[in-house]
């Protein structure tokens, strides 16, 4: 069961300067790396002549392993995408991209000096984003009869269930969205409800 956590609720930006160099770090929500390509083709034709485009983005929880990605964009090895990507991961936010624009400002900063301005440009942008609670829903299919539908609805209701589609045919079909840390308990209720006949089915086209 995925617990609920927190993901990025508003848009950030914060600029710092470094031996001359501007550090312009954006944060935004994204779920998917589709988003995340599309934050930094934002930042590359809104700043086209700075020297770098660097990033790092979490699609899923700050503590999950996976759904993570990063790049230095030209930067040395590992001095850009992996420190930002260390710094949103040690958050506790998850769902967030990261893109810091770099100008050259004309004095190297050598490896570890990269390391810490990239870093930092993140680390203080961070102090600006808001984050909301995401809660991890489950898809699920029920049929029940007419006469049951209103206890049916309670019982999703009273967890914070959601009705995404109904179809009244010979019985009702519907297609509910369930936290998944309630699944258990929802399906204790319809078991009760209906001497064991109702049970939630997994969702055949998610």
């Amino acid at each position: 069961m995925t617990k609920p956590y927190q993901v990025a609720a508003n848009n950030v930006e914060h600029e710092t300067i470094v031996n001359r160099s501007r550090f312009i770090c954006y944060l935004a929500p994204c779920t998917n790396i589709d988003e995340a390509k599309a934050q930094v083709r934002k930042y590359q034709l809104e700043h086209p002549q700075a020297s770098h485009h660097c990033h790092a983005f979490l699609t899923k929880a700050a503590d999950n392993s996976l759904g993570y990605g990063y790049s230095d964009d030209g930067e040395p090895s590992g001095t850009a995408g992996k420190p930002m990507l260390a710094l949103l991961q040690g958050s506790g936010i998850g769902e967030v991209c990261a893109v810091v624009v770099r100008y050259f400002g004309g004095t190297k900063l050598g490896t570890g000096g990269l390391q810490r301005a990239y870093g930092d440009s993140v680390r203080q942008a961070l102090t600006f984003l808001q984050s909301k609670t995401k809660i991890a829903m489950a898809t699920k299919t029920l049929a029940c009869q007419y006469s049951q539908v209103d206890d049916v609805l309670h019982i999703v209701n009273q967890v914070e269930g959601q009705v995404i589609e109904q179809e009244y045919l010979q019985t009702v079909q519907f297609k509910f969205l369930i936290p998944e840390a309630e699944l258990t308990l929802v399906e204790h209720r319809l078991q009760t409800l209906s001497a064991g006949k109702l049970t939630l089915s997994a969702s055949t086209d998610t």
